[in-house]
């Protein structure tokens, strides 16, 4: 029997893989269709932020406030989902999540100004904290080891198809009815995704249509134990602090990239509502290349016989560098050309972002493992309110791109650097 394999049905099904189901690839599907609702939720406040702006007057320093209170949302709900997937499982927990921010989108349908607006996303950050929490714990439920970082990236790529469907489908709504139907309409998307969730998603170990060597498969690692482990405890370990500082270095980054990258093409390129929807599509199209191929990636290392430690690690390093020429972007007149490096930039976040979300189900028990992701986003989420409220400062006082880019380029070698020296073999947590 493999060294690397739980048990014998498990050596067999990795000899043979033919005989292995793909039922596992249904639910990151359906991860992947998730993640893609709650990120046109989520774009649509910074696609509709020159309508909004003109409508309500709303300075640079509005509009970051109302993206301060959605982030400081985000930092108290994800740290809460993160022990609600511990304590109840994926299932119940993306289902609260998902009717707290579908309700919660809606109702920006009904918003009149800063405050209201502010109110409804306060709401939509709670319930769409859940996402992500929910997310990786069903992958570490139904996937080995070898094989996370590759379901992360594809799930996590349906933020990208999100955010290419929000600059195309929305301006239509807008252009058709008006932004407040356009709330309506695209809250339908989470109702539907929530009936065929609660419908098809069980735990692998329950599932009826998970076959013996599937499931064989999914638990060929070692077992580990799934005695509740509380925050507390986590809070001590240097590998929670090497996630949970890595999401506070570049989770600002691709909060800045959402809410003002939209206003920024729209600004620089002398576009409008008809006309800004395309290359903003085509950045987020690229970023979805590179989610997928930053899981394929250290995923394929690992099947080549390099440890974890190295395979996520060098990965990481080749998309940190490939951020390093958005630094100059502004200098760029072209907007196709900007467009690429843009692209490149975002693409690179992506693979990076799904390795350091691969982390904590690397060196965690399966029973902490929501609850380190849950304090990563939190800092995460910190990092962007300060990001926010600093970007508005910025773009008011001085109306140039400059500083928030040459931020957006250093980000990931610190974080890269930081992951390392507070982690720097990757090993297997004992609490």
């Amino acid at each position: 029997m493999d060294a690397g394999t739980g048990t014998p049905q498990a050596a067999q099904a990795s000899q043979g893989g033919a005989k292995v189901g793909r039922y596992r690839w249904v639910v990151v599907a359906l991860l992947f269709a998730a993640t893609a609702i709650n990120y046109i939720d989520r774009q649509m406040i910074g696609v509709l932020k020159p309508t909004l702006a003109a409508e309500f007057n709303w300075s640079e320093s509005d509009f970051a406030g109302i993206v301060f209170w959605f982030q400081l949302a985000y930092a108290i709900g994800y740290l809460s989902f993160g022990k609600v997937v511990d304590m109840f499982g994926a299932r119940l927990g993306y289902t609260i999540a998902i009717v707290i921010w579908t309700v919660s989108h809606m109702a920006h349908g009904f918003a009149t100004g800063v405050v209201s607006f502010a109110m409804a996303r306060f709401g939509l950050g709670v319930g769409e904290s859940g996402n992500f929490p929910a997310g990786i714990r069903a992958v570490t439920d139904w996937f080995p080891q070898k094989e996370r970082a590759f379901a992360i990236g594809v799930f996590n790529a349906g933020a990208n198809v999100g955010a290419i469907v929000t600059p195309l489908l929305v301006p239509l709504l807008v252009l058709w009815f008006d932004w407040r139907v356009a709330f309506f309409v695209t809250g339908v998307f989470g109702i539907v995704w929530l009936a065929v969730w609660w419908v098809v998603y069980r735990h692998p170990s329950e599932h009826a249509r998970v076959t013996p060597a599937e499931l064989a498969w999914i638990q060929q690692d070692p077992a580990d134990p799934v005695e509740k482990i509380g925050w507390a405890r986590l809070l001590t370990v240097r590998e929670t602090w090497a996630y949970a500082l890595g999401k506070f270095l570049i989770d600002p980054i691709w909060w800045f990239f959402l809410f003002w990258l939209p206003g920024y093409l729209f600004d620089r390129y002398d576009l409008d509502l008809k006309t800004f929807g395309l290359p903003l599509a085509a950045i987020y199209l690229i970023s979805d290349v590179g989610s997928v191929a930053g899981g394929w990636l250290s995923s394929k290392l690992i099947k080549a016989g390099r440890t974890p430690n190295f395979a996520r690690k060098v990965t990481m390093l080749i998309c940190a560098v490939c951020v390093l020429p958005i630094w100059f972007v502004q200098g760029i007149d072209n907007v196709w050309a900007a467009v690429l490096v843009i692209g490149l930039a975002t693409a690179a976040h992506q693979a990076f972002s799904a390795n350091l979300y691969t982390l904590p189900s690397d060196v965690f028990p399966r029973g902490a493992v929501g609850s380190v992701v849950g304090i990563g986003g939190t800092v995460g989420a910190f990092g962007g309110m300060g990001m926010a409220l600093f970007a508005g400062y910025i773009l008011d006082a001085t109306h140039s791109y400059e500083v928030l880019f040459a931020i957006c380029a250093s980000a990931y070698l610190v974080a890269l650097l930081v992951v390392h020296l507070l982690s720097p073999r990757l090993a297997p947590v004992r609490i």
